[in-house]
């Protein structure tokens, strides 16, 4: 591991327990900034409402720590929406966000959307899938960018169990993204859960990053980051264990492809020859092909767009 990333294990890497609430609250006030939360969504009508719940009544009704929480909707069929708002989350469409620039499918393409339906300073995206959510999620990754100027981004870190068997999840990071990134940018090698969809950060910074519609947010995210205000800006916090819904190996698998692609834009630019992935499903003649194509798209930083512009100039 190099020196630096050494040093910034010992001094940007924390656990939510480092900075109590009352502290967080005094940096917010001290400051004046406004927080918004995020939660990206599509058919999670099983464990959204738990969360925007969890939010509502810890870091908004008990102490005001969150200014708004907004669930985005990405198309759902079950009932999503109506469980969000009935928790008390502002639910937006992600199809009724910027709709002169038609919505792809994604999660990337809903967190850059959010950037123009919220207003805080600061913005913390949580994935909807949790279960057992405790609002440290929030707070933990939050509190570094209110008590500390020269922290833009933060990550939450975890454990992250499968089937029962501690530190098993995470596959997609530990076959993909934790080799590529050491392999490519050491600089990011601390971080332990680089693809966690947990994370917050400044909006002038996020509004400046482009976004991979799909699975590769998360990377490019953090590598454009790097680049653009270096490895101290970043951080990690410690919240403890994180429970979702797993998905199966070929989706891990669709996932890997789209954060390969994400990377190999990040590294030359160049041109993918085939930006599609087989896989392979016994069927009732023996294996059968199924072709996805992979997530090539981005959007450009948020700033740029006319939309974004006008009501900042508001």
């Amino acid at each position: 591991m190099l020196e630096e990333v050494e040093r910034w294990l010992s001094t940007r890497s924390w656990s939510a327990n480092d900075r109590p609430l009352h502290q967080i609250l005094a940096a917010k006030q001290r400051t004046g900034q406004t927080v918004s939360v995020v939660l990206p969504a599509l058919n999670e009508e099983a464990t959204v409402g738990d969360i925007a719940a969890v939010i509502r009544h810890d870091l908004m009704r008990q102490v005001p720590l969150v200014d708004e929480l907004v669930v985005v909707d990405s198309g759902s069929t079950d009932r999503t929406s109506e469980v969000a708002a009935a928790a008390g989350a502002r639910v937006v469409h992600r199809d009724g966000i910027l709709p002169r620039l038609p919505a792809v499918p994604g999660k990337g393409e809903v967190l850059w959307r959010s950037l123009l339906v919220t207003r805080g300073d600061i913005v913390c995206f949580v994935d909807a899938d949790l279960r057992d959510f405790s609002s440290d999620f929030v707070s933990g990754i939050v509190g570094p960018l209110l008590t500390d100027p020269d922290v833009d981004l933060v990550k939450a870190m975890y454990d992250r169990p499968l089937a029962g068997a501690a530190g098993q999840g995470g596959r997609v990071t530990e076959l993909m993204a934790r080799p590529l990134l050491n392999m490519h940018w050491p600089q990011l090698a601390g971080f332990v859960q680089p693809l966690g969809g947990e994370y917050a950060a400044r909006r002038s910074l996020l509004e400046q990053l482009p976004f991979p519609v799909g699975y590769g947010v998360e990377l490019g995210m953090l590598v454009d980051a790097l680049h653009l205000v270096g490895l101290d800006a970043l951080a990690q916090v410690d919240v403890g264990v994180r429970k979702h819904r797993h998905q199966d190996g070929q989706a891990l698998g669709r996932m890997a492809a789209a954060i390969y692609r994400t990377a190999q834009l990040r590294l030359a630019r160049g041109h993918l020859i085939r930006p599609s992935l087989t896989q392979f499903e016994r069927g009732t003649d023996g294996f059968e092909p199924r072709t996805y194509s992979v997530d090539t798209e981005e959007r450009p930083p948020m700033v740029e767009i006319a939309e974004y512009q006008a009501r900042r100039a508001a």
